[in-house]
């Protein structure tokens, strides 16, 4: 999340409007209903792990030990494990 100037995005007439009741400090403006994204989703993080959990999924199938993907992924056995028992 970026913070941007009022002035910068907002007419002048409703920034006043809004010093009015909140001058001077940080105020967070929810996105509408509707238009929430989930974690994840913005930034490409999601996408990623979800690359990530399949690509360790084919490799156990193809007969990769737990143990050789927890350190190739730098994950834990038992995340290992959460990863491959949740796409089974």
């Amino acid at each position: 999340m970026g913070y941007k100037k009022a002035s910068d995005v907002l007419p002048n007439e409703l920034v006043l409007v809004i010093q009015k009741y909140f001058d001077g400090d940080y105020l967070y403006i929810p996105r509408k209903r509707g238009n929430e994204l989930a974690w994840g989703e913005k930034n490409g993080t999601r996408k990623t792990i979800n690359d990530r959990n399949q690509s360790i999924g084919t490799k156990y199938s193809n007969g990769i030990s737990k143990e050789q993907l927890a350190a190739e992924y730098h994950l834990s056995i038992k995340s290992i494990e959460r990863i491959i028992y949740k796409k089974a």
